[in-house]
């Protein structure tokens, strides 16, 4: 007999990596921008030169990342840079290499 496992609560996840993480993630155009922000801090003038997308939609994107942990920002003078926050992206990626180098289950769990 299989134990039952409590619910997932929005917001909440049993394998230790916020799912606003992973969601912020898997747009094409955040993780450009996760890309972009990898290599140096940079303001939305920069992203929305080097992406050549509207300013709104550059801001847009950086605020679900914000939102989800994945970066930060902060002003100097008239602008605001945004970064990369240390240790999010390396908390997804131990998360999904532990997920892919688990053993496939050889028991199927019964339909209700």
């Amino acid at each position: 007999m299989t134990a039952v496992r409590a619910p997932l609560r929005r917001g909440s996840t049993r394998a230790g990596v916020p799912p606003s993480a992973l969601v912020a993630l898997a747009d094409p155009v955040r993780w450009s921008i996760v890309a972009l922000l990898g290599r140096e801090e940079l303001c939305v003038c920069h992203l929305v030169e080097e992406l050549d997308i509207t300013q709104p939609l550059v801001s847009h994107h950086l605020k679900v990342l914000r939102e989800a942990g994945v970066v930060a920002r902060e002003k100097y003078r008239y602008w605001t840079y945004y970064r990369l926050v240390p240790g999010t992206l390396t908390a997804v990626a131990d998360q999904l290499h532990r997920a892919a180098e688990q053993e496939p289950a050889v028991d199927r769990r019964p339909c209700c």
